[in-house]
């Protein structure tokens, strides 16, 4: 485990599992959302963003945790361990819920700017169905990877006995 991806739906611990893993296995981390935001919001040119991505993943180690769809092909081909917390929507929507209570109005340090934590009625929809849009096609794009080792966490339980396990 030295090229490590993270992926799943918001709210369910990508940020906080990276922070582990890169703590336990002394592996470099990258936050997806680092690369990706601006201040208030503002997304980076889609090159750059590109640019800094690919520099990042053709290093010997690192641990990178986000989705963004667009980039999950350039990532698996540079990866050797693929985590995806495969969690309930119901599991993911609290996280999001508990992260903007404790955080609202502060910018939280995984963001590229300064994107202080708002309500957002339609990031609550995009992850109250996050699963029905893309599960079949992780767990698809995920069974015809044969070169990664891939796990798959289904409960926050496993996570913590994951981590524990290493």
């Amino acid at each position: 485990m030295n090229r490590i991806m993270i992926i799943g739906c918001c709210g369910s611990g990508k940020t906080t599992l990276a922070k582990r893993l890169a703590s336990k296995l002394n592996i470099p981390l990258i936050h997806l959302d680092v690369l990706h935001w601006r201040d208030n919001w503002q997304e980076a040119p889609q090159e750059e963003f590109n640019d800094l991505l690919t520099q990042a993943i053709q290093k010997d180690k690192w641990i990178v945790d986000g989705n963004y769809d667009g980039t999950i092909d350039l990532r698996l081909k540079y990866c050797d361990t693929v985590i995806y917390l495969d969690y309930p929507r119901w599991v993911c929507l609290f996280g999001v819920l508990k992260r903007l209570i404790k955080g609202y109005g502060k910018s939280r340090a995984d963001m590229g700017g300064y994107c202080p934590e708002k309500f957002d009625f339609n990031f609550i929809k995009f992850v109250w169905n996050f699963n029905k849009k893309n599960r079949e096609k992780y767990l698809k794009m995920l069974s015809k990877e044969r070169d990664k080792e891939i796990i798959i966490l289904r409960s926050r339980k496993s996570c913590l006995e994951f981590i524990g396990n290493l």
